[in-house]
């Protein structure tokens, strides 16, 4: 999977948020806010290939978390990434 072009992240007033840059990602009817570790995520991984477990890797070299853990987040965090149409 891949993070979709367009798409950066931003902090705003505190508040991480993923912003759809040029007209053709222009949807204003959802705004997609991110969390500490989420944006981490984002940034470690914006504009490359990445899979579930390239994830779960920077979590447990950043974070206090075994892999187990990061895994299941991480497969949740890629669903709600894939939904939210931010990653292809």
């Amino acid at each position: 999977m891949k993070t979709k072009k367009g798409f950066v992240l931003r902090n705003v007033c505190g508040e991480n948020i993923i912003v759809a840059e040029g007209k053709e990602n222009i949807d204003f009817t959802k705004i997609i806010s991110m969390n500490e570790t989420a944006a981490y995520l984002w940034e470690q991984l914006y504009g490359k290939e990445f899979s579930v477990d390239n994830m779960a890797d920077l979590l447990t070299e950043q974070y206090d978390i075994d892999r187990e853990s990061a895994l299941a987040d991480c497969h949740e965090l890629a669903k709600q990434w894939k939904e939210a149409g931010i990653t292809e």
